[in-house]
């Protein structure tokens, strides 16, 4: 099943100024409350700062894969894909100098263009390995579901072959095993899709209902978005095939025979269950697909795919107790149990509720993606005055005030930038104290992470900021000068504003 999504948000700020744009971030450290105004280029200081607050935001895009008629839960994610758009640009942009109209010529002091560390690498359970250079987790919900089929087909084979006895429930735990595998097999085909498209691809994860493919950013056109969702079920679909062809030399009643059949018929629902055309299934993306390529406008294929796919919510939750009470998969009224009428209740419900949720998060996470290009560092940094190191911390305060700046860089002798002054810092420090206190003392040194380019934008300013969470970023030019600060605050309520904001 191939789904897209996340979950997580970073929380509102009601106080925000109306020509300054709102967003998410990677978790800022220290946190306090947020400023109540956003910088502008002509705006001064209030003589301190505020305390910063961070804002938190997971992202992944999610591909799951649903085992025999279920689907899998929606994540909520990661990173893979965290989107948050500004709901406006500013028409000023800020400086990274004292002056309105001159530049400073302090200097980044790291290369041009070099790219921060990434984050460590996520876990989700057990490592099994890692094909094509994607860690494959086990969660610790699998254990629970395999010990499931285990019974459940442990069941079926003691009515099919009953001399098996006890023995039957290890036959069982290896169709389990056997039936996740090939559920592995549809994620790596999504994997491969995705690598071949070179669409960064966290890890694959097998879970309760399934697998899950976090393929971090989506496909840039509609061919390749209907491609990377139909590999899925083309596996196994294929597969069912190679387990038909491999029943035909054994004979029916033995183990064999009933673990390949058993194998085909799963990897048959599995592929039929995808197919159906509703986020956040891979037939929904599907599509998806082809309203996009309609349309033009991949959010107008992701608004229909997204209501086709709660109305498929809608049909498990009713259709499936009933076909159950009709007899349709095998049983019928007279055999049923008030039991069997509950259990198939509460897997109508669950089923229901994981496609409704991922239906709602494709939607909610659209209109993100749709804003993403609107967020731009440069339009978001705050003016930065610099300051040596052995500065009164009222001193710089008043150099920042006079230039209209609201951040403050801590430079060495010749310009390069040390560390950052930090909001909360500041506002810890006591007016009457500001005098006797060098800037020194409430900076945060800088590292390599932390400075971001004037150009990055988007998705990929999402990406940077997310590998190393900070209060401050130092915006710096692609000649490595100063442009000023950006506040892990701004950008979180600039993510705010754009989920606000309709498409």
């Amino acid at each position: 099943m191939d789904v897209s999504g996340g979950s997580g948000q970073p929380r509102s700020d009601d106080a925000e100024p109306a020509e300054h744009p709102a967003g998410p971030v990677a978790p800022a450290e220290g946190g306090g409350p947020a400023p109540t105004d956003a910088s502008t280029r002509g705006e001064p200081p209030a003589g301190q700062a505020a305390p910063e607050s961070g804002g938190e935001h997971e992202d992944t895009a999610h591909r799951p894969t649903a085992e025999p008629a279920a689907a899998p839960a929606e994540t909520p994610a990661a990173p893979a894909e965290t989107p948050a758009a500004p709901a406006e640009t500013r028409t000023d942009a800020p400086g990274g100098v004292p002056g309105e109209g001159e530049r400073g010529h302090a200097h980044s002091g790291i290369a041009k263009g070099q790219p921060p560390q990434r984050p460590k690498e996520p876990g989700g359970g057990l490592l099994m390995g890692r094909p094509f250079g994607v860690p494959v987790y086990v969660a610790p919900s699998w254990f629970l579901v395999a010990a499931l089929i285990t019974w459940v087909f442990g069941g079926q084979l003691d009515r099919v072959l009953p001399e098996l006895g006890a023995a039957r429930y290890l036959v069982s735990l290896f169709f389990a095993v056997a039936f996740y595998a090939s559920v592995l097999i549809h994620e790596l085909a999504h994997t491969v899709a995705a690598i071949r498209f070179k669409l960064p691809v966290r890890r694959i994860q097998l879970q309760f209902f399934g697998g899950v493919s976090e393929i971090e950013k989506e496909a840039e056109t509609p061919g390749r978005e209907f491609v990377l969702a139909f590999v899925g079920p083309l596996l196994s679909l294929v597969l069912a095939g190679v387990f038909y062809l491999a029943m035909q030399p054994v004979e029916p009643g033995t183990v064999p025979g009933v673990l390949l059949a058993g194998l085909m018929v799963s990897n048959l629902i599995v592929a039929a269950f995808n197919l159906l055309p509703g986020l956040p299934l891979d037939g929904g993306r599907m599509l998806r697909a082809v309203v996009w390529k309609i349309t033009g406008r991949p959010m107008s294929g992701t608004v229909a795919a997204a209501w086709v796919g709660r109305a498929l919510a809608v049909s498990v939750l009713i259709g499936l107790p009933l076909l159950n009470h009709w007899g349709a998969f095998g049983g019928g009224t007279d055999d049923s149990s008030g039991m069997d009428a509950i259990t198939d209740a509460l897997l109508a419900a669950i089923l229901a509720a994981i496609i409704w949720t991922g239906a709602g998060n494709s939607l909610r996470m659209a209109r993100l993606r749709e804003h993403l290009p609107e967020l731009r560092a440069r339009t978001l940094t705050r003016r930065a005055v610099p300051v040596e190191t052995d500065t009164p911390l009222s001193e710089a305060l008043r150099r920042a005030n006079a230039a209209g700046a609201r951040a403050l860089v801590v430079v060495d002798a010749d310009g390069n930038p040390l560390s950052l002054v930090r909001e909360a810092a500041i506002v810890g420090v006591p007016e009457h104290r500001r005098p006797w206190v060098a800037v020194s003392g409430v900076a945060q040194e800088l590292t390599d992470g932390m400075r971001v380019s004037a150009e990055l934008a988007g998705e990929d300013l999402l990406d940077v900021l997310r590998a190393t969470p900070a209060t401050e970023y130092l915006v710096v030019e692609e000649t490595g000068e100063i442009y000023g600060v950006l506040s892990a605050a701004d950008v979180e309520r600039a993510f705010v504003r754009a989920m606000a904001r309709p498409s």
